[in-house]
């Protein structure tokens, strides 16, 4: 009898182990985990490709798709080549340091002689490059620019004066890196002879200190330079290094645009660099060539916007005569644009009410340009090629879904990766006209995972909104959805200027815990209303100077449309929000507190006061200039109108929605006598993960919901 009853507990633990449905369990124990492809290159003849596998990089034919070996054996997190494919830098190991920068342990190879050089002698850099000819590579150390030479391993001092939090030499500081989405601020010429580089002097940007607990008796600190929103920013200017005498030169600026510098861009000519540069408001900025032998400076053109322009999202494309394409939002959607070597506009490219997304390069033989774009309506993404002369444009992907693509060097392949929100990634080789050659990579044991655990596939719908736009939205519903019953909403939204959440592509983020909470019972929403991307300027824009007043009126309009739906029930409405998410989800919960009956708000700016000075000016302009931009639109104003259940989560060490927010949140709350739940994440940044710590954030929530909606 003993036996048989531990039998049965067995089979009974086994079985609720593999229940069919999804749990928090299944989805953090890696259970759903898809497959992909990492680190695909084209090699230079355009008959091969290369990606990251674990014994190595190996190398394909794009002809055959078979492997031919590996290029380099080893374990490695990324790599580069030089321009010749002589010569390959490998990432053996990292440490980062903010969103995109990080310290790097390097090797070198010469895959002629098989010789291997550890980079600055195996002390960690940041930001190598190779120089066009291959025979050194440059770095950063300590915010100061060095060059080693492959030849003879010396290693050659360009800066002497960069200081952590006071000056920084080619590299970006916090605000820069974080608003213009990128960390190297130099480049090589063309010939190789000199360095252009960016200097940021941040002597007089305010400071910030975050506590770090640990397991220390007394915490210590992190401290870095974060100028939020109308303080001062670092003082930028551009140098140049000569090699050849180890002289530098400063540009002269002062006739132009030069707050900041946000991008160094090499040209086709061996001896010349572009600059893009912008004034503090960030709708104009000017695109500078500059003569690397004589300093001369002269302006191509001027991009300007009466709102603004997106600094973060910059496509400035040398084709071989020097002639360039740029991308510009200037006749109301994101298209291609065809310049001389001068700067003189010869046509425009692309045109249509659908928007340019990516760029992916251009093939002189057939005059054709590769960019990924929205023709085929703005939650799908398809890869097209167009030619440059007459525009007679080609769709090449699927015509549904998100598509990517990476192309060989030639363009007579490209391995398209593929997706919707029904079905998981896709790898697909093709050649250039789209025709499908072979399926390289697919996640049909994930989807079988999934669906036998009854997964729900997202219904997109449109919305209308109190201004006559139809907003995009997409819909999950509970297992056995009965149309006579009414359900709980559960909304998610994130909101921010140009984003996309509501888009017909696979999420293996947070849309599984969705589908959990689906199949408890909840009808799960997400609505891009105004200020999202991908449906043109006019949609976009609409939010300047009042970041947040549109956005919350889309959110509260679409919860009463959808809870008017005979199948919602209109009293358990809920929202949450992480980031810009987690600032609607505050003002739902404040401004909509009649609609909403629960809300959870993870790491949100509550007062765009407390932001970063790129990333608010560039939508409110400073809080000097627009006061009631700030405060007519932050949720602390409105504290006193909270009346539901508000779940408020922050991470102490979150380097980019600084703890200050929800701290000042929280003191308006109690001052107004409210109740509320708050936890918070010790030493956690502002993606909260380490550990067991997203499992417990993910189990916290669910109880929330499940006690309060």
């Amino acid at each position: 009898m003993k036996k048989f009853l531990l039998t049965l507990t067995v089979i009974a633990a086994f079985q609720n182990a593999m229940s069919q449905e999804i749990t928090l369990d299944k989805i953090y124990s890696g259970y759903y985990r898809g497959k992909g492809i990492a680190g695909i290159t084209s090699m230079k003849n355009g008959e091969n490709y290369l990606v990251i596998e674990q014994n190595g990089i190996a190398k394909y034919s794009y002809k055959t798709s078979q492997k031919e070996g590996n290029l380099v054996d080893g374990s490695f997190e990324s790599y580069e080549f030089s321009d010749d494919e002589s010569k390959i830098l490998l990432l053996k190991q990292s440490q980062p340091i903010y969103r995109h920068s990080f310290l790097g342990v390097y090797d070198v190879k010469d895959l002629k002689s098989g010789k291997n050089l550890s980079l600055n002698e195996g002390k960690p850099v940041q930001e190598p490059r190779f120089s066009p000819d291959a025979t050194k590579i440059s770095f950063i150390v300590d915010n100061n620019l060095f060059y080693q030479d492959l030849n003879s391993g010396k290693i050659t001092q360009i800066t002497e004066h960069g200081v952590k939090n006071k000056v920084l030499n080619g590299l970006a500081d916090w605000v820069y890196e974080e608003e213009f989405g990128h960390a190297r601020l130099y480049e090589w010429t063309k010939n190789s002879a000199d360095i252009l580089f960016v200097k940021l002097v941040e002597t007089d940007v305010p400071e910030i200190y975050i506590p770090l607990y640990g397991k220390s008796l007394y915490p210590t600190e992190m401290r870095y330079k974060y100028p939020k929103a109308g303080e001062k920013n670092s003082i930028a200017s551009a140098h140049i290094y000569h090699l050849a005498d180890g002289k530098k030169t400063k540009v002269n600026l002062d006739q132009f645009k030069n707050y900041y510098i946000p991008n160094v861009i090499q040209t086709s000519n061996a001896d010349e660099i572009v600059l893009i540069t912008s004034q503090r408001t960030q709708n104009a900025s000017d695109v500078l060539k500059v003569n690397t032998k004589t300093s001369e400076v002269k302006k191509l053109f001027t991009e300007t916007d009466d709102k603004w322009i997106d600094t973060d999202n910059v496509t400035l494309e040398f084709l071989e005569d020097n002639s360039f394409l740029w991308a510009s939002e200037r006749d109301g959607f994101r298209h291609l644009y065809w310049y001389d070597k001068d700067g003189k506009l010869k046509k425009q490219v692309t045109k249509g009410n659908w928007e340019v997304t990516e760029y992916y390069g251009y093939n002189p033989k057939s005059q054709e340009i590769f960019v990924q774009t929205t023709e085929k309506g703005s939650i799908n993404k398809v890869i097209s090629k167009i030619n440059i002369q007459n525009g007679k444009s080609q769709l090449i992907s699927n015509a549904e879904g998100n598509n990517s693509a990476n192309f060989s060097k030639n363009y007579s392949y490209f391995i398209e990766t593929s997706s919707t929100a029904a079905n998981p990634y896709t790898f697909v080789l093709k050649d250039g006209n789209g025709k499908k050659l072979k399926e390289l990579q697919n996640n049909d044991d994930q989807l079988k995972k999934l669906q036998a655990d009854q997964f729900a596939v997202k219904e997109f719908i449109t919305i209308p909104n109190t201004a006559g736009d139809q907003m995009n939205a997409w819909i999950i519903k509970p297992k056995n959805f009965d149309p006579n019953k009414k359900y709980p909403l559960f909304m998610y939204q994130y909101s921010g200027p140009g984003s996309q959440q509501v888009s017909n592509s696979w999420d293996n983020g947070n849309a599984l815990w969705f589908e959990m909470l689906a199949q408890k019972g909840y009808i799960i929403a997400c609505v891009d209303g105004r200020g999202t991307g991908y449906k043109g300027a006019k949609f976009k824009k609409v939010t300047y100077k009042n970041l947040g007043k549109y956005e919350i009126e889309d959110q509260i309009t679409a919860a009463k449309w959808l809870g008017n739906q005979k199948y919602i029930d209109k009293t358990r409405i809920g929202i949450f929000g992480w980031s810009f998410g987690g600032y609607m989800a505050s003002l739902a919960m404040t401004k909509g507190a009649d609609v909403f009956k629960a809300g959870i708000a993870v790491a949100p700016v509550t007062n765009w006061r407390y932001y970063d000075s790129v990333y608010t000016e560039r939508f409110l302009l400073t809080p000097q200039e627009n006061p009631a931009g700030y405060d007519d639109n932050s949720p602390t104003t409105y504290a006193n109108l909270l009346k539901g259940e508000f779940l408020l989560i922050h991470g102490t060490a979150d380097d980019n929605v600084h703890f200050q927010n929800s701290m000042e949140f929280s003191e308006a709350l109690i001052q107004n006598k409210k109740q509320f739940e708050f936890m918070a994440y010790p030493d956690k940044n502002h993606g909260i993960y380490g550990g067991q710590t997203r499992p417990q954030l993910y189990q916290k929530m669910t109880d929330f919901i499940l006690e309060n909606l």
